[in-house]
């Protein structure tokens, strides 16, 4: 007998005399159960990608921006709102336990153990169950963090003051002022910029520019107070007081 005929080397009992290529079946073996990746598949995916994104321009041309005024930093009436999907951390910022001189516990803390939790969730839980109620460590995490958003976001969204925050954001058309008229000095000296704007914007208070009031209504509404304006805020005399009237009612003339 020659060397090799009818005898088999194998180096490694473990290792198969006869090994099969590592190649994976064909798609066509699982009627049914499969399909091809081009131009099935991937048909698939384009056409549902497509609905997304003519739907999501449509919403776009229909519901235009809610574009607001310049930024102004001087403004501190301005109420800051996040986007929708920061409003949880939002309202998490406005509880004593996480504003003030807690802030850094709102801010870092919390959402650090949160995302710590996320990362750690595949060490915490590992077993090979995949129905919820096997998996008790993972299943109450992930609801008590959806329960916790959906709850600090609506506490953020019903509590907030809507009408004041589309007030102070209103673009307004810009009109002459002369900041050199004694009615407007009057205007800083009585704080009246701190709500109503530096060229009358409006701001937490509304826009005056024009407003359309005489200076009589102007007058009144300065010592008595008008919605969420109290009365007596005005500190001034009564010529200092018709000063400012009358330059907010024409904030342009000499």
């Amino acid at each position: 007998m020659h060397r090799g005929k009818g005898m088999k080397f194998v180096g490694d009992s473990r290792v198969p005399a006869n090994r099969k290529p590592n190649i994976p079946k064909d798609y066509s073996e699982f009627p049914g159960k499969t399909e091809a990746f081009w131009p099935n598949f991937l048909l698939k995916e384009w056409l549902v990608g497509s609905v997304f994104l003519i739907g999501f321009l449509a919403l776009t041309v229909a519901h235009e921006p809610p574009l607001e005024k310049i930024a102004d930093p001087t403004d501190a009436g301005y109420i800051p709102l996040p986007d929708w999907y920061f409003l949880f951390l939002y309202q998490l910022l406005k509880y004593d336990f996480a504003s003030g001189p807690y802030n850094v516990i709102g801010a870092f803390v919390i959402p650090g153990i949160a995302f710590g939790a996320l990362l750690l969730a595949p060490f915490l839980d590992r077993g090979p169950a995949r129905r919820p109620g096997k998996r008790p460590l993972a299943t109450g995490f992930m609801l008590l963090a959806v329960a916790a958003t959906i709850f600090l976001t609506w506490e953020s969204v019903a509590y907030h003051d809507w009408e004041t925050q589309r007030s102070q954001g209103e673009i307004v058309a810009e009109v002459e002022i002369n900041t050199e008229a004694e009615g407007y000095a009057i205007y800083e000296q009585q704080g009246c910029i701190n709500c109503h704007g530096e060229n009358l914007e409006g701001g937490a208070g509304p826009a005056l520019a024009e407003s359309g009031l005489s200076p009589e209504e102007i007058a009144d509404i300065a010592v008595n107070g008008q919605g969420n304006m109290p009365a007596g805020l005005f500190e001034g005399s009564d010529e200092e007081l018709q000063q400012l009237a009358e330059f907010l009612s024409d904030p342009a003339a000499e």
